[in-house]
């Protein structure tokens, strides 16, 4: 089971971020039996400062079968931006695909939503029983779709990238975000471990390919550095947000 504490820092963010927060929490514990992941040494809180006003990072981190890491992270700047960013990283022998949640805002209000389910396949596609549930999802047709960086590739054709206008949008933005979670809670329950050596090699060359492209965000490495330094941040990067299995 999940902490019964909540974070301290999920309280004082936007609503659509507490309520996402929440609903990822409450649909590990529901699916999965959870278990300790050990987060690198002082990567779990996290203060610093940036351009005069206080950082908190705070991660939370758990396991499973068939999850080498469901990894949950909230981040606050002051009064002027808030970050949710959520990713569930497979085990190596599991050919799921990787969820994937951010939400960025400000006191303009959110400036970013992303969701999907990233394949990590050769063929860079989703598997037919993921495939026939989201392409008969509802179109909401948000009215200001964001277009996917350079290092985009990674993401499916069913990804959602968009500025959401208004709480309606945000509502429905988190209504997408619940069939996306909970079709992939669904599906990897069912799932069964591979053990071909090819499809092994499949499995971790696709999750290093998302890792090392995630890295590549500008952005949240700009935030990072200019807060906690070059170092502090290629370590983050690389072991926290988005460390890769190895050959075993």
């Amino acid at each position: 089971m999940l902490a019964t504490t909540r974070s301290s820092l999920r309280e004082t963010q936007p609503l659509l971020f507490r309520q996402l927060a929440n609903f990822i929490e409450m649909s590990w514990e529901r699916y999965f039996d959870l278990y300790p992941y050990d987060i690198p040494e002082g990567l779990g809180y996290v203060e610093g400062s940036l351009d005069g006003e206080k950082l908190i990072i705070e991660n939370r981190c758990y396991q499973t079968y068939k999850f080498r890491k469901l990894h949950l992270e909230l981040a606050r700047v002051g009064n002027s931006l808030n970050i949710l960013h959520c990713v569930m990283f497979p085990q190596h022998n599991y050919p799921l695909p990787i969820f994937g949640v951010d939400l960025v805002g400000s006191q303009k209000g959110i400036g970013a939503a992303i969701v999907d389910l990233s394949p990590i396949n050769g063929q860079n596609t989703l598997s037919h029983s993921y495939r026939n549930v989201l392409a008969n999802l509802p179109d909401f047709n948000f009215s200001q779709p964001r277009e996917l960086p350079e290092w985009g590739d990674i993401f499916s054709e069913f990804c959602i990238f968009i500025r959401p206008v208004d709480s309606r949008e945000e509502i429905l933005f988190l209504e997408q975000v619940k069939h996306f979670l909970t079709l992939h809670c669904q599906i990897a329950l069912s799932t069964s471990p591979v053990f071909s050596s090819s499809q092994l090699a499949e499995i971790l060359a696709g999750q290093h390919n998302y890792c090392i492209k995630q890295q590549q965000n500008d952005k949240t490495r700009r935030v990072l550095e200019k807060s906690l330094g070059q170092a502090w941040t290629d370590r983050y990067l690389t072991s926290m947000l988005f460390d890769f299995p190895h050959a075993v």
